[in-house]
């Protein structure tokens, strides 16, 4: 019985450490974000909302379409921006980050390309589809691989 409590604790100490979305309604987020949340999105459809608490810290995003375009923008509990990813056309981006794309790409699909900006700091992912199976690939404008 003991190592079944052990099991269970373990499980969800391992879960604490993942970050989840979990999808909200705009009541249930904190005042300040419900009005950065309509101001960001004036002249965007509203596509969902979802609360993320990672490493301690719980962010808000709203997922956003402009112009047939994803906008997601996180929020902290005051309604500062903590980050923003926007889908952007590949040849819109630095050369340097587009080719280094275009190399890990090799004979992969484009499906998307967003800038994700943190702060001042820019970078690039692509979702590819290579071989049947989808993933991401984070890149700086330098081209150089993008750690979080």
């Amino acid at each position: 019985m003991m190592s079944n409590v052990n099991l269970v604790i373990g499980l969800l100490a391992a879960s604490a450490v993942w970050a989840a979305d979990v999808k909200v309604k705009m009541a249930d987020l904190p005042p300040a974000v419900q009005a950065a949340v309509k101001e960001q999105t004036k002249n965007a459809t509203l596509v969902g909302l979802s609360k993320e608490t990672k490493h301690g810290k719980t962010t808000w995003e709203a997922e956003t379409s402009l112009n047939g375009k994803s906008r997601d923008v996180s929020f902290d509990k005051t309604g500062s921006i903590v980050a923003v990813e926007q889908e952007v056309d590949l040849d819109s981006i630095p050369a340097p980050a587009k080719a280094a794309i275009q190399k890990k790409l090799g004979q992969g699909t484009l499906k998307k390309v967003e800038s994700v900006t943190v702060g001042s700091v820019v970078s690039y992912e692509a979702t590819i589809t290579a071989n049947g199976k989808t993933s991401e690939i984070g890149v700086n404008a330098d081209g150089a691989p993008h750690k979080e």
